[in-house]
């Protein structure tokens, strides 16, 4: 089972992929950002996006994604872009029949670290810690996506055992 994991932005979104082995173990497939370039239109930043994670999309397969919820931000304006980037996400991934889970920051912050007010690098350092990586995830935003990752998995393997 391959998940991949997706922290959106329009400047920079996160992105992923872990998959769990068939002795349980789980390992990290690849990981990194999506970046788009400054001073261009917000729909041609958008369609670097979509383009790019459709090529994430096709390389990799991934039978599963999950995408962190938009929470509240004080600039509307950056809220209203993320919130065009993760449509532009969720686009993709449904074009591509893949499942959907959606976190909140909360939800994925208990998942990986077991306190929902983590910071940043308590985040980085449990993902480091439960994916077994030589080194701490960067940058924030892929180490984010890796988090979106395992709390999803975390979700499938419950599920998988509640059956």
């Amino acid at each position: 089972m391959q998940v991949l994991g997706i922290d959106p932005g329009v400047a920079t979104t996160g992105y992923g992929l872990i998959t769990q082995l068939p002795n349980g173990e789980i390992e990290t497939v690849k990981y990194g950002v999506i970046r788009t370039k400054a001073g261009i239109s917000l729909p041609e930043r958008l369609q670097t996006l979509y383009e790019e994670l459709q090529n994430i999309l096709l390389l990799h397969q991934p039978q599963h994604a999950a995408v962190e919820k938009l929470f509240f931000q004080r600039n509307v304006t950056t809220a209203i872009a993320v919130g065009e980037a993760r449509g532009i996400c969720l686009l993709a991934l449904s074009q591509a029949h893949i499942s959907i889970g959606e976190y909140t920051p909360l939800e994925v912050k208990q998942a990986v670290t077991g306190y929902g007010a983590a910071d940043k690098h308590q985040v980085q350092v449990m993902v480091q810690t439960l994916l077994q990586l030589k080194t701490l995830p960067k940058p924030d935003d892929a180490a984010d996506a890796l988090a979106v990752a395992f709390c999803h998995m975390s979700h499938l393997r419950y599920q998988q055992a509640a059956l």
